[in-house]
């Protein structure tokens, strides 16, 4: 086991989450799986609703497997998105899912 226990991860995401980058970014998630992971949000300029769900599937995903996701530093365009989208942040941002 050469990694620390609890070190968590960190994907930073890019500044246009549209379809293009779905798939991209569902297989950064799948190569982090299996521990913690923060989500650096803050340079988001604009996600679509595709990206969310890549998102949204990856918070269900690491509760399943019992460890922390978080997503962090959410830019403002970001944060409206998911609220135009109708999700609830607090389910994502600032808050760690599982222990």
């Amino acid at each position: 086991m050469a990694g620390k226990k609890g070190a968590s991860k960190e994907l930073k995401l890019p500044s246009v989450l549209d379809l293009n980058e779905a798939s991209a970014l569902k297989d950064k998630l799948l190569g982090l799986r299996g521990g913690a992971v923060e989500i650096d949000a803050s340079g988001v300029e604009r996600m679509g609703a595709l990206c969310a769900q890549v998102l949204l599937s990856g918070a269900k995903t690491w509760e399943e497997d019992k460890h922390p996701f978080s997503i962090t530093k959410a830019s403002d365009a970001f944060s409206k998105t998911l609220q135009l989208l109708g999700l609830n942040n607090d389910r994502l941002i600032a808050k760690e899912i599982g222990q």
